[in-house]
């Protein structure tokens, strides 16, 4: 049997990739720019409390349209042509930020404006993302999913690591620049979808709509395995969110002269005075960890205790978000962002690729839909949590005790889901994952008996 070909050597995937990495540069220059401008219109007027809460006000925005549409969207998913989506989708985005830039270059962006857009994003981004999710595994064999979702997560962190290094220096020269850049990126990536061919992809049973989203939302619930995983992220990440404190650290924690004077020559000059200059080095700093641990994986990918490493990860996620909230060097802030970034990759890819093994395809978009929710949570969820929590108890003991938190819950977890510990490699046939009480479901016991009564009787 000949090997299964390289993820790049097959068109749609190509294609597929470059889709992701235009738009996550996009996503995160754009994200990154609208948390600053928010930031600072609201330091205008108010302290670091105040505008901390209207910092968490712009993720709960975003989150509010993704937790009611949820249900819809995996149906859409699972029901549509999922390229059509993305192309739409990203076709939508690309006029939101597009307005973002007019609206910032005519000097008319107000809170109010920026609370309405966060909306508008919220609600584009929670149909591309179990669509974008879902067409992934249609494009590459199955032993190569891993490899590919490697490959995908290296655009992801690509575009984390260079949408904020550019967007505050282009802030700094005209703030509609990082909007208008990410219009261009977003069109770019909606060309590019449409150079996606016909995708082979399985027949949603003939049921209701919503027979057919109670039955995704159960078998996250029944499959320990996914569910496990996918509530892990969500509590770890909503409690641990540094990252979404960054503009308050760099504004009004971090000690930019006495940084400059360690870092010294020209990086010290350009940094000293500078906060959007510190803004993008610590908004980078994690996606530089991620990216190295998802270039790692993409050439040696993992392949045994996969459930240990995750929970190890997560526990190191939560120590270092701990450092990150008590540095005020940026040097050293930029260290524990970096092994924030790297330590979230490493759990990222492990959940991501035992849930996308773990679920039928006829499934995978409202899986999708569920695991982007828990996502989302953790991410704009987890921006209002500790942006309302910096304005109560400030930004730095909210990052320390989000740590000790994403540390706790690992314990928990451990406890709770023993199928995550015990999950060896990623193939859903694995003894301990086949053992599971809807694995028949899966298809995948039969396949463990046969293939143990094979091995016993001698036969191939």
């Amino acid at each position: 049997m000949s090997a299964a070909p390289h993820p790049f050597r097959i068109a749609n995937y190509r294609f597929y990739w470059f889709t992701r990495l235009f738009s996550m540069l996009a996503v995160y220059a754009m994200m990154l720019i609208v948390a600053w401008q928010a930031y600072n219109l609201a330091r205008e007027t108010m302290g670091i409390a105040g505008a901390s809460a209207r910092l968490g006000l712009i993720g709960l925005l975003q989150f509010i349209p993704l937790f009611c549409l949820t249900p819809v969207t995996g149906w859409v998913a699972d029901h549509m042509d999922r390229r059509w989506v993305v192309r739409i989708v990203l076709t939508a985005l690309a006029a939101i930020a597009g307005t973002l830039a007019l609206l910032t270059y005519s000097q008319s962006m107000t809170l109010a404006l920026l609370y309405f857009m966060a909306v508008l994003l919220g609600t584009a981004r929670a149909f591309l993302g179990p669509a974008q999710g879902a067409l992934a595994p249609n494009l590459v064999p199955k032993e190569v999913l891993p490899q590919a979702i490697a490959l995908s997560t290296i655009a992801w962190q690509f575009g984390a690591l260079v949408g904020p290094g550019i967007a505050g220096p282009l802030y700094g020269i005209a703030p509609h620049l990082p909007y208008t850049l990410s219009a261009i990126l977003y069109a770019a990536s909606a060309i590019c979808m449409f150079f996606v061919g016909d995708v082979p992809r399985s027949a949603p049973k003939r049921t209701g709509p919503i027979e057919q989203i109670v039955e995704g939302a159960r078998y996250v619930w029944r499959n320990k395995l996914v569910f496990g995983a996918i509530t892990l992220d969500l509590f770890a990440v909503l409690l641990a969110g540094a990252t979404a404190l960054i503009p308050v650290f760099a504004r009004d924690i971090i000690d930019l002269d006495w940084s400059a004077d360690l870092i010294g020559g020209p990086v010290g000059d350009w940094v000293r005075g500078s906060p959007e200059h510190a803004l993008s080095l610590l908004a980078a700093s994690p996606a530089v960890g991620a990216a190295v641990v998802a270039a790692i994986f993409s050439i040696v990918p993992l392949k045994s205790n996969v459930g240990v490493k995750m929970l190890v990860a997560v526990f190191v996620f939560g120590g270092a978000t701990i450092a990150f909230g008590f540095s005020t060097l940026l040097w050293f802030s930029m260290l524990c962002l970096f092994v924030v970034g790297a330590s979230d990759m490493f759990s990222v890819y492990i959940r991501q690729s035992l849930i996308q093994l773990n679920t039928p395809d006829d499934k995978r978009g409202r899986v999708g839909a569920v695991s982007q929710l828990t996502i989302s949570a953790s991410n704009e969820l987890g921006e209002a949590e500790s942006g309302f929590l910096a304005a109560l108890i400030g930004p730095v003991w909210a990052v320390v005790a989000g740590g000790i938190g994403a540390m706790a819950i690992t314990a928990v977890w451990i406890r709770l889901f023993p199928q995550l510990a015990g999950a060896k490699t990623f193939d859903p046939s694995d003894e301990v994952l086949a053992s599971e009480p809807d694995a028949m479901e899966r298809g995948a016991g039969p396949k463990v008996e046969q293939e143990t009564k094979s091995k016993a009787e001698g036969t191939p």
